[in-house]
């Protein structure tokens, strides 16, 4: 292993090397040289100017308050307001606020990738910058954790969110979840939860897989705790998601339970479905045989029949393409060591 390396850019910046050889956009780093920290806290920001300042202040109240040395990780997920104006301001107040840039928007798991990547606490909590989760739950968390538990996830009991685009979809979508999985939780879609980092270590994420850290861990045997949280309604700006998230959310369950039942053996999955779609296949041909044989009913003006029949077996195809789509994305990724995000600056030091 390497030491962290990084360049300077032009305005003494710290900025990582933008080479394209495998694991040039993550921060490497020696365990030996490096000093741990005990509580490392991630959050991803996109266009939160106007809250920026709020949080900073309300999250120093409460590290400053704890006996646990602490960084907290703020990644701008390639923000087009003055976002990354007031992160440097805060990191100039506070060394203990580090910040990422990305060149791009990459999306909010990836943010939370990049943050994983460099943190050094033993402990690792995720939030949101909007200030709808409350950092005052933070040593409660804690507290949780140390009863012997590797993830803590919080559950917006009182949501504060509309009812029709956010919370029914996210009620669905969590029942959903926790009967797929056997991991019982109310509310993944919270983004405040707690993480024994050697947790993190053995997940790779995409596409937007952050909210189901839980499930995915659940083949490690983890143990998991859930607590009530607090949760205000959004005071600035918009909010990034609506119900046209649902659709992704459904594809990313799909994507989960493959992943985590049928990676190492997928011939189950696909030798299933190609046996039912012979069956049918069979059934189908063989009722058109003996309806041409002894019942002299033409095939010839029954293109329709067949043409469904077309079109249900190129679904079935669709949905395997992509299954094996993600095992190779996956493949390509964590066997090159490429990253799935770009960093443009690194504040640390």
């Amino acid at each position: 292993m390497q030491s962290e390396a990084t360049i300077k850019n032009s305005s003494g910046q710290s900025s990582l090397s933008a080479g394209d050889e495998a694991g040039k956009n993550k921060t490497v780093k020696d365990s030996s040289s490096v000093k741990k920290t005990d509580i490392s806290i991630v959050v991803p920001v996109y266009n939160e100017e106007e809250s920026l300042p709020h949080l900073y202040a309300s999250l120093a109240a409460v590290l400053e308050k704890m006996d646990k040395t602490y960084e907290v990780i703020l990644v701008d997920d390639g923000s087009r307001d003055d976002s990354y104006a007031k992160l440097v301001d805060i990191h100039n107040k506070n060394k203990n606020f580090k910040i990422i840039r990305f060149r791009r928007n990459f999306g909010q798991t990836q943010a939370m990738r990049a943050g994983f990547d460099n943190a050094l606490g033993e402990v690792i909590i995720t939030l949101d910058a909007d200030l709808q989760n409350d950092p005052n739950d933070i040593p409660a968390m804690l507290e949780k954790m140390e009863e012997g538990y590797d993830i803590v996830s919080g559950w917006r009991k009182n949501r504060q969110d509309k009812l029709f685009s956010r919370r029914m979809p996210s009620v669905i979508a969590n029942r959903l979840i926790s009967r797929l999985f056997n991991v019982h939780i109310h509310d993944y879609g919270c983004t405040l939860k707690a993480y024994k980092r050697d947790i993190l270590d053995n997940i790779e994420l995409y596409g937007e897989m952050h909210r189901y850290i839980p499930a995915v861990a659940s083949w490690m045997g983890v143990k998991i705790a859930e607590m009530p949280v607090n949760h205000y309604p959004r005071k600035f700006g918009k909010a990034k998601y609506g119900i046209s998230r649902t659709v992704r959310v459904i594809i990313d369950i799909i994507t989960i339970k493959f992943l985590l039942t049928y990676s190492k053996k997928p011939m189950q999955i696909f030798g299933l479905i190609g046996v039912l779609a012979a069956l049918v296949g069979l059934v189908l041909t063989l009722w058109l045989i003996i309806e041409r044989i002894f019942f002299n009913i033409s095939l010839g003006n029954r293109p329709l029949f067949i043409l469904s029949i077309f079109i249900f077996l190129g679904g079935i195809q669709f949905v395997t393409m992509g299954l094996l789509g993600e095992i190779m994305m996956r493949t390509y990724h964590e066997g090159t060591g490429k990253p799935t995000y770009v960093i443009k600056n690194f504040l640390k030091d």
